[in-house]
């Protein structure tokens, strides 16, 4: 069982996430400080829409609560695009070395077959 593990390991492009984890882990950061981070974070976001407040005034923080969720929104839709470029490549460098181990298991049972061939005779 370790032997097949071994084998993805060795088949993922390291290179390419360790190219690529900074970019994801500054789009994790800031999507965890926009939200998750901060219990006054979350306050500032809801803010009370008194009833005594002007409707300016509750447009105005209506706005602002739209400005920050979109902010979240592309911070978030950045970091699962990140992860869905890693995903796919990972996917192509999986696929190409599961058709090498084909060919290459096809390549084993003919040597085997020539060599059974030769040890009988």
């Amino acid at each position: 069982m370790a032997i097949g593990w071994m084998t993805i390991l060795k088949s993922v492009p390291w290179t390419d996430v360790i190219r690529n984890a900074p970019k994801v882990a500054e789009g994790a950061k800031k999507l965890w400080n926009n939200v998750g981070g901060k219990g006054d974070a979350a306050e500032a976001m809801n803010p009370s829409l008194d009833a005594n407040q002007a409707p300016a005034a509750q447009l105005a923080a209506l706005r602002s609560q739209v400005e920050s969720l979109q902010e979240q929104m592309l911070a978030s839709s950045e970091v699962i695009q990140a992860l869905a470029e890693q995903n796919a490549q990972l996917i192509v460098r999986i696929e190409t070395h599961r058709r090498r181990l084909l060919w290459l298991a096809a390549g084993n049972a003919v040597v085997l077959l020539v060599a059974l061939a030769a040890w009988l005779r």
